[in-house]
């Protein structure tokens, strides 16, 4: 697979270029037994995969792998790429196995994050492709978004038959781009009716938490319907269903709900749908694409976003809860690079060596641990590997991991591919072979309050949590509505347990303060917004975009 050619420093973007592609028809054959008419290609090597289709057939009944990860730091933990690996790895111990992953967002791409096709010897492929624009998936949810607000905009205009309080309008507009002029917007209605509005990222979306929890397109239909997006004059609630557009957000959404299916650089198959953040959504690929590769596969690699505070916290007790998943096995990455800086080494002295400061920043990985244990899964923890690591640091990790009951395993799949993260995948089947009994860290029938309360003591290790008045009558406003039995999807910094981005490590005793909470009826979730995270990102001092462009052969360049 590898061109030897390259430099020892080539960038993502060039390794990935000097690979060539298997046409994604064959390989969908091949490598899944997947018949040439399932599949709409997009090109020669992108194709959603038509779950209409009559031949289209789902036999297995895989086993699931989560991978999730430590807090994360600006150092880069590298969790995609881990996924990645580890599917290649699989594949070359003989497993049938697909890796799940989310779709990259133009905002981070453009931003500050880059891109998220994974890095080094495990990406995925077409890097460009998937980065930009991929299959069209997230340019019909923001359409879908703001179709619906378009609608509820028009309705007001035309003397407001369903006596919609303007005062209680909850639906924003969604962009795909991190733009935080947009975050308030002095709406002009027409007839002298103005009010104030504004965009949320595309990923925070709740139209994308729908699509990636619809079962099939009669769910996705009916969730849209239950979109709430404000309330009547007499208090009741107003959804999509009511302004008569549920079909019209269908129908922007009916090739957007078919999986996407593109290919490792190793040739291995990897579904890629749906984007929700994580710190500000629940952080998950679609359980479409999770239960097509499930139903192709032996093993299939999945990953939640940002550290298992959030990522998989949400997986477990919004993705599982709603669609029945539960994971037979957890990987738990991590770095000595982001332990050093947990332990409160500074970024630009990470290439030291100190194993004194990866030991400073166990109770982070500790409480990653223990969490996940909650949960009835003992993780496997990964500790990709980078060039600087010494053998003392790797080693005190190892000891970390001994310490807490669990296997911990370096890989170095970002220089070696599959092969770099062999000693990963055995440690994972053994995992397998053993099962889990996951339990979810709350039940249905808690109070919202109590649930948010459950998150905060019990993960992020806070004291108590600290509503702002607005949010307690929204919560109570909530349960008398009949969305109590709802979970909860927390909106916090990623970088920490508490909602202060700069306390690092395993902070205890802390309060999080929730300044708003917003019901996504049609998702199935009410979103508790913490401290200053923002569901419209803006752009750093330097944007990424400053550094993306086009060469003299049309090939993208900068994504990375």
């Amino acid at each position: 697979m590898k061109a030897h050619t390259l430099p020892p420093n080539a960038s993502d973007g060039e390794i990935a270029a000097s690979v060539p592609l298997n046409r994604i028809v064959p390989l969908a054959k091949d490598r899944l037994g997947l018949e040439p008419d399932t599949l709409t290609p997009f090109g020669h090597y992108k194709a959603k995969l038509n779950l209409d289709a009559q031949s289209f057939e789902s036999a297995r009944n895989g086993k699931l792998v989560l991978v999730t990860a430590i807090s994360p730091t600006p150092a880069g933990e590298g969790k995609t790429t881990t996924s990645i690996g580890l599917n290649d790895a699989l594949n070359l111990l003989g497993v049938r196995s697909t890796v799940c992953l989310r779709e990259p967002s133009l905002g981070p791409c453009f931003g500050m994050k880059g891109g998220a096709t994974g890095g080094g010897w495990s990406q995925v492929a077409p890097m460009a492709d998937i980065n930009l624009h991929f299959n069209g998936d997230l340019h019909a949810i923001s359409a879908a978004n703001n179709l619906l607000a378009a609608v509820l905009d028009s309705h007001m205009y035309w003397k407001n038959p369903l006596d919609i309080d303007p005062t209680t309008i909850s639906w924003r507009r969604a962009i795909d781009l991190n733009d935080r002029a947009l975050r308030e917007v002095d709406l002009k209605l027409g007839r002298g009716a103005r009010r104030i509005g504004g965009f949320d990222i595309t990923a925070a979306s709740e139209v994308m938490a729908i699509l990636c929890l619809a079962q099939d397109r009669e769910d996705l239909e009916r969730r849209l319907g239950n979109i709430v997006v404000a309330r009547n004059g007499d208090g009741e609630p107003v959804a999509a269903r009511d302004l008569g557009v549920a079909g019209a957000l269908a129908a922007l959404l009916t090739d957007a709900l078919h999986p996407n299916l593109v290919q490792s650089l190793e040739g291995n198959p990897a579904f890629i749908h749906g984007g929700p953040f994580a710190n500000i959504a629940h952080g998950c690929n679609s359980v479409v694409a999770t239960r097509t590769a499930l139903g192709l596969s032996d093993v299939v690699v999945t990953e939640a976003g940002f550290g298992a505070d959030l990522g998989a916290e949400k997986f477990l007790d919004i993705k599982c809860r709603q669609s029945g998943l539960r994971p037979d096995a957890v990987v738990l990455v991590c770095t000595v690079r982001a332990l050093k800086m947990h332990g409160g080494m500074a970024q630009a002295d990470l290439a030291n060596t100190d194993p004194q400061a990866v030991r400073a920043g166990a109770p982070n990985l500790a409480r990653h641990i223990a969490n996940l244990k909650r949960f009835g899964l003992t993780p496997v923890v990964a500790v990709n590997h980078f060039a600087t690591d010494s053998k003392e640091e790797l080693a005190v990790v190892q000891a970390i991991a001994e310490e807490h009951g669990v296997k911990a395993v370096a890989a170095t799949h970002w220089a070696d591919g599959g092969a770099g993260a062999q000693a990963l995948g055995e440690a994972v089947m053994d995992s397998l072979s053993h099962g889990a009994n996951v339990e979810l860290l709350y039940p249905d029938e808690l109070a919202l309050s109590d649930k948010i309360e459950t998150v905060a003591t019990r993960i992020y290790g806070a004291r108590e949590v600290a509503l702002e008045p607005v949010a307690a009558e929204q919560l109570e406003e909530y349960e008398r509505l009949g969305y109590g039995r709802l979970p909860v999807c927390i909106a916090k910094t990623q970088y920490s347990f508490s909602a202060d981005a700069k306390a690092l490590g395993a902070p205890v005793g802390h309060v999080l303060p929730v300044r708003e909470v917003r019901l996504s009826a049609g998702a199935g979730f009410v979103v508790a917004v913490c401290g200053n995270i923002m569901t419209m990102p803006g752009l750093p001092r330097r944007p990424a975009a400053l550094d993306i462009g086009v060469d003299d052969e049309g090939r993208v360049f900068g994504l990375f």
